[in-house]
């Protein structure tokens, strides 16, 4: 700043300082979302142009870190399992036969799954960004359905790539994979897209919602069977079909109905369905060997394990079934033998801590409508107590006629969605998503596959930022969020009005209780004052005891009807209007002076 601008100038010259920062913070702030979005949307189709996009957009949220003091960094629901898994991960690189390999592989893998982590949940803060990041999952998905179609269509020969046993089944000659490396990857991801368009489906609010959505999942039911992926298949009908069972008996039918009908259909789908777990295909022989030979490489090795991306080297030394066969493998079939195996038992327990916790937080979330928030009363309501009122409404009701609701256009309607209705389905569809995963896990490692793997992870940072959202709504006060201010105000009013009511009440019960202990006192007080009357003046004993007789019931009839008075709704008026005639009583009944001053002392 120069010396010689005035300090109007200098004022002129901080706030265009101030309006550029809060101009790059929006920035970051948009472009750090988009670039989150790009990614989610390349993922499936290209997997290196989705790195790049994540990339920026870790680059922007450093920034926007840097420059938003509004911008906090939060932490997540399962922050600590991750970063165990990470240390423990790095940790296994020591054993490594190949150290240089391994961290290597290391750090390209594991950095690409924290920074989606990190991404994901730091700039996913609002329902806004739900729906779009949920959109633009949606479209990458019938992208590659629809390429997944066009290969079926028009035909791919796969026998040359091993995919299949072309003795077990001699017809099959057709497999697709779409955009992604293998079709029992594919299969994995399309049972992710069909659990997550299912939890949307099951919490949509209108018939046209769920006929789109219908639609969605018979298209990608269609693409996973032409995969002819076995294990994939039978885990999206078992989720379905017990889904059905506990919950709608309408899933389970339609679950039963879709089954047969493409079993009707596709005759090879149903013998690759029930060779799954025989030794007809050489598929399933040889999982079995892996699976030995991996539960001895754990049983060598339990706690760092064989090193991170290390199993491929290993394996030989453990080789029960090829025999130095010259085929490379390079992942155990089962992702939870295959990290128990590389990374050690503590390490794999890590991740499972991580995976199950965040699958059955997602499952515990519930979100419900919002409270219907009713209005003070005025003096124009109707009154239910009221005859004429009553009548009003009823004639009010026969005249009033419902007005006709426009006609929405189905792509209108299934855009708006409720906030409780989209986050409620989010939430289903990533716990259904999960527990895909988890018992594909047991047949395939499809966490061997770098895209399936950044998916996963981002799935944990949606499972977590919806959370978040939920504690959100939880804390947030929904009476102040939709009463005016001056409607507050003057229900507080009310509560103070009521609470002196109250406090009025209680006084005046304590004042009539004084009252009729007064009372008793006097009447007490009346019979010894009878009887010195008695004795001083024997000449007149008759007219002595009348009078103590009369005197007595006037007393007791003065307490009657003190304590019929007295309610708890009961005003200052009606006690005053008692006093004289307790005074007088009191002077019948030959109270003295002091008794008198005491009953008016406490009125």
């Amino acid at each position: 700043m120069s010396e010689m601008d005035s300090p109007e100038m200098q004022m002129v010259k901080q706030r265009r300082r101030e309006a550029a920062k809060a101009k790059w913070r929006e920035r970051y702030k948009k472009w750090s979302w988009q670039f989150v979005l790009a990614e989610a949307f390349l993922l499936p189709l290209l997997p290196s142009a989705a790195t790049a996009a994540l990339l920026i957009a870790s680059v922007l949220t450093v920034l926007r870190f840097r420059t938003d003091a509004e911008f906090k960094f939060r932490q997540l629901s399962f922050d600590v399992p991750a970063a165990l898994f990470i240390l423990l991960s790095a940790l296994s690189i020591m054993v490594s036969p190949d150290k240089g390999f391994s961290f290597y592989n290391w750090y390209n893998l594991v950095g690409v799954y924290v920074l989606t982590y990190f991404v994901v949940g730091q700039n996913l803060r609002s329902v806004q960004q739900v729906k779009e990041l949920l959109v633009v999952t949606a479209m990458a998905a019938i992208l590659v359905v629809l390429y997944g179609f066009y290969q079926f269509i028009f035909g791919i020969d796969i026998s040359a790539m091993k995919w299949v046993d072309g003795d077990a089944f001699p017809e099959l000659r057709k497999r697709v994979f779409s955009t992604w490396e293998n079709p029992n990857i594919l299969a994995g991801y399309l049972d992710i897209i069909i659990c997550l368009v299912f939890g949307l489906f099951i919490k949509a609010d209108s018939q046209k919602k769920k006929i789109v959505l219908g639609v969605i999942l018979a298209a990608g039911a269609a693409c996973l069977a032409m995969t002819y992926a076995r294990g994939a298949c039978l885990v999206i009908a078992v989720i379905f079909a017990v889904y059905g069972m506990f919950k709608d008996w309408r899933v389970l039918l339609a679950c039963v109905a879709v089954a047969v009908g493409l079993l009707v259909v596709d005759p090879v789908l149903y013998e690759r369905l029930s060779s799954v777990f025989t030794k007809v295909d050489t598929s399933s022989e040889m999982r079995l060997a892996f699976w030995e030979s991996t539960v001895a490489m754990i049983q060598d090795h339990p706690f760092l394990g064989i090193g991170w991306g290390a199993y491929w080297m290993v394996y030989p030394e453990y080789d029960f079934y090829l025999q130095g066969a010259d085929i490379r493998i390079v992942h155990a079939h089962n992702w939870y033998l295959n990290y128990a195996a590389e990374i050690g038992i503590p390490g794999m327990l890590s991740f499972v801590w991580l995976f199950f916790g965040s699958l059955f937080l997602t499952l515990q979330q519930k979100f419900l409508p919002p409270k219907p928030v009713t209005g003070a009363t005025t003096p124009f309501d109707y009154n239910e107590d009221a005859a004429a009122d009553v009548e009003l409404k009823k004639v009010a009701d026969s005249v009033q006629t419902e007005a006709e609701m426009p006609e929405v256009p189905l792509w209108q309607d299934f855009c708006h969605w409720t906030d409780w209705h989209l986050l409620g389905g989010t939430a289903l569809g990533l716990g259904l998503a999960l527990i895909s995963v988890a018992l594909n896990g047991f047949t395939d490692d499809l966490l061997f596959n770098i895209p399936s793997s950044m998916l996963l992870w981002m799935l944990f940072a949606f499972i977590a930022a919806v959370a978040e959202l939920n504690q959100f709504e939880e804390e947030t006060p929904e009476l102040t969020a939709e009463v005016p201010a001056s409607l507050l105000s003057a229900i507080s009013a009310d509560d103070k009005a009521e609470e002196t009511v109250q406090e009025t009440e209680t006084k005046l019960e304590s004042e009539v209780v004084a009252d009729t202990d007064a009372a008793d006192e006097e009447q007490q007080d009346v019979q010894p004052a009878a009887e010195t009357g008695a004795e001083t003046e024997p000449e007149q004993p008759a007219e002595a005891e009348t009078e103590d007789k009369e005197t007595e019931p006037e007393v007791t009839e003065d307490k009657a009807e003190t304590e019929e008075k007295v309610e708890p709704q009961g005003e200052p008026e009606q006690v005053e209007e008692d006093k004289p005639q307790a005074e007088e009583n009191a002077e019948e009944a030959g109270t003295d002076e002091k008794s008198d001053n005491h009953i008016k002392g406490d009125h």
